[in-house]
């Protein structure tokens, strides 16, 4: 046991759970806390890149990927804090069951508001399709974020 209330064993499995669950499970099986694992590993590294580019390259970030307004290299390092912050919590949530559904909507919730945002300057990026890129991936991130977050509310035994 790691200790910590509501977190899986260290060896990952429930009490009683021998491992051989791994064929045939039926949906929503064992494959659905893979899987929430793996979208928490896949954005904790988003999370980590994109501080990373805003960091020690913010003028890249700005011109590649943030083309709005006027560049402004402290308010990049200032996002890049949140997506440090949002980064570990994604990271930690990998680990720690207890963590999973918060931090997951937490995330969503960023991600959705952060699309908002871009919809409303959809226009307003250079060169202009960039604006509309943002806006769909951020929106299709969004939506998985907002279903890693509810598959991770389901009861743990419907996950496994």
């Amino acid at each position: 046991m790691t200790g910590v209330a509501g977190d899986a064993p260290a060896n990952g499995r429930a009490e009683g759970d021998s491992g051989s669950g791994g064929r045939g499970a039926a949906p929503g099986g064992r494959g659905t806390r893979s899987i929430i694992r793996i979208g928490l590993a896949v954005f904790a590294f988003y999370s980590f890149a994109v501080a990373a580019l805003m960091v020690f390259a913010p003028h890249t970030f700005f011109v590649d990927i943030g083309p709005f307004g006027v560049e402004n290299d402290h308010y990049l390092r200032d996002t890049a804090t949140f997506e440090v912050a949002l980064g570990v919590g994604l990271a930690v949530a990998i680990w720690r069951e207890s963590w999973r559904t918060p931090v997951l909507c937490v995330v969503a919730l960023q991600f959705a508001l952060h699309t908002l945002n871009h919809l409303a300057d959809i226009g307003e990026a250079h060169p202009y399709w960039i604006g509309p890129a943002d806006f769909i991936s951020l929106a299709l991130a969004t939506l998985a974020l907002a279903w890693l977050a509810r598959e991770s509310m389901r009861p743990l035994e419907v996950q496994r």
